[in-house]
């Protein structure tokens, strides 16, 4: 049994949970403060979008994909860099993965799907963020000629990813049963 410098009891666990909290808190902090006064395609807070993509991450302890989730819009909608993060304290493997998910100029949708289904984060992290972007309510709030070109350009993203658009149905019921009401 391990203690702590004050003689209390500190299990590993207890320690990562620690942890955990630090790193979802300071990644939820940096996004409130980043995506302060953004809106949405329909008209809506941008950061509801940032929280509900992390809360569609299969497993709500995978720190590191809640992280990257939190931040997956920030490098490429506001000035923060990958640096910033750094200095903020998010780990490098949560920067990798934002990095991964931030579109370049000039890149293909081909090889920026690609380098996401590689890496288990940002696939994870893209596909809650395309179950959130594929929300029959959302979607609903925009006009019918942009609902039905998203859909398109989405339903490409899931079949990039090797996935399925049935995978945005699944996220938002897991979702549902984990937060009631």
């Amino acid at each position: 049994m391990d203690y702590d410098e004050y003689g209390k009891r500190d299990t590993a666990g207890e320690r990562r949970k620690i942890v955990t909290n630090t790193i979802t808190s300071l990644a939820a902090g940096i996004a409130d403060s980043a995506h302060a006064g953004q809106r949405d395609k329909a008209g809506q807070p941008y950061i509801g979008h940032v929280r509900r993509v992390a809360s569609y991450i299969d497993d709500p302890h995978d720190t590191a994909a809640v992280a990257a989730a939190l931040l997956h819009d920030t490098l490429e909608d506001t000035p923060i860099t990958a640096a910033d993060l750094a200095d903020r304290g998010i780990p490098a493997q949560v920067i990798a993965a934002v990095e991964l998910l931030t579109r370049r100029e000039n890149q293909s949708p081909a090889d920026y799907y690609a380098q996401i289904r590689q890496h288990r984060i940002a696939r994870e992290v893209k596909l809650a963020d395309l179950a959130d972007n594929t929300d029959p309510d959302r979607l609903a709030m925009l006009p019918e000629t942009r609902r039905t070109r998203l859909l398109h350009k989405y339903a490409n993203a899931y079949r990039a990813l090797g996935a399925n658009p049935a995978d945005g149905h699944r996220r938002r019921a897991a979702h549902r049963r984990r937060v009631p009401g």
